[in-house]
C-alpha cells in the first residue's frame, strides 16, 4: 500500500486534532497539553509553533518548538521529520525535553548541527500517583504563595533554577520573561511554600496542569534547611493541593543521579513509570 507523510506548522484549526493526539498520553503530555488548552495553536499566545506530523492524511505525531523542543507521541519517521524541520530552521530553543526514547533519537541527529549541548541529561525517570501515601504527614504550614509576596518567593525560585540548571533565569533579558512566569504561576494559585520570618523554606509549584493530569516543578528547601524532612512532608503537601484542586493524577521527572530525591518522592507516594530526557543549550 502507498503511504503518504508530510510535516507542517498547525494552525488553530487544527486544534481538536492536536488535542487529540495530547490525549493519548495526557501524564507525559502535560506540559504540552496544558499550554495548547489555554493558548490553542496561535504561535503568538503559544509562544512557539505546533509542528504536525501526518501519515495517510492523519494527524499522528506533534512537536512543540519554542523556548523548548518537545516531541509529543513521536513515532521513528515523525522524529526524523521534526528533526530535518528543526536543523532547517537553526537552533532557536534553550533545551530539547521530552519522553527519552523520542527525545534520544531527535538529538542524535541535531546534535551534528547544533551541538555540542551544555549538558545531557539522559535518563530523568517520571514519576506519578494518584494518591496520596499515609506514611508521609502534609507539612501544614506549607500553603499557596499570595500575589503581594513576589518580592519573598522570587530569590527561592531563582535559587532552584540556578542549582537545577546551572545558569541564573536572570540573564539575557535580566530575568523579565522568568519574573513573568512565577507571577503566573503565584496569580493562578499553583505556587506552594512554607515561609518563616519572611524567608522560603520550601517551595513547589505545579508547573502544567490539565483537567486530566498536573505536574509538580521547582522543588527547592533552603540549604540550612536540608536533611531535615521538609521535602517530603512539604511534597506532601503540595500533592494534596494537587490531587484535591487540580487533577486525578500528578506527576513530576527528577534526574536519576539523585538518589535522594526518588527515594522522598516514593515515600511520598511516587512510582517511577517512565523517563525523560533534556539536552541543555
Amino acid at each position: 500500500m502507498l503511504t503518504t507523510s508530510t510535516t507542517r506548522v498547525l494552525e488553530p484549526g487544527d486544534l481538536d486534532a492536536a488535542l487529540a493526539v495530547l490525549d493519548r498520553e495526557p501524564v507525559a503530555n502535560a506540559f504540552v497539553a496544558s499550554r495548547v488548552q489555554v493558548a490553542g495553536l496561535d504561535p503568538w499566545r503559544l509562544g512557539g509553533e505546533m509542528w504536525g506530523w501526518y501519515a495517510d492524511g492523519q494527524l499522528r505525531s506533534l512537536c512543540y518548538s519554542g523556548a523548548n523542543l518537545v516531541p509529543v507521541c513521536a513515532t521513528p519517521a515523525a522524529v526524523r521529520a521534526f528533526a530535518d524541520r528543526a536543523r532547517r530552521a537553526g537552533r532557536r530553543c534553550s533545551s530539547i525535553v521530552g519522553p527519552a526514547e523520542a527525545t534520544s533519537v531527535l538529538w542524535s541527529l541535531l546534535e551534528p548541527h547544533w551541538g555540542p549541548a551544555r549538558e545531557v541529561r539522559s535518563r530523568q525517570p517520571l514519576m506519578v500517583t494518584d494518591r496520596p501515601s499515609a506514611e508521609i504527614a502534609p507539612d501544614p504550614l506549607v500553603r499557596r504563595v499570595r500575589k503581594d509576596e513576589m518580592d519573598v518567593i522570587m530569590p527561592a525560585c531563582v535559587a532552584m533554577f540556578t542549582e537545577e540548571v546551572g545558569i541564573s533565569p536572570l540573564a539575557g533579558d535580566g530575568g523579565l520573561l522568568y519574573q513573568a512566569r512565577v507571577a503566573e504561576l503565584v496569580g493562578t494559585g499553583r505556587s506552594f511554600a512554607r515561609i518563616e520570618n519572611g524567608r522560603v523554606v520550601f517551595k513547589a509549584e505545579i508547573g502544567a496542569a490539565t483537567t486530566r493530569a498536573c505536574q509538580i516543578q521547582g522543588v527547592w528547601v533552603a540549604p540550612e534547611f536540608r536533611g531535615r524532612g521538609l521535602s517530603e512532608t512539604g511534597m506532601a503537601a503540595v500533592l494534596r493541593h494537587a490531587l484535591t484542586d487540580v487533577a486525578p493524577v500528578v506527576s513530576l521527572y527528577v534526574n536519576d543521579f539523585n538518589t535522594a530525591a526518588r527515594a522522598s518522592y516514593r515515600r511520598v507516594g511516587f512510582r517511577e513509570t517512565g523517563a525523560f530526557m533534556s539536552v541543555l543549550f
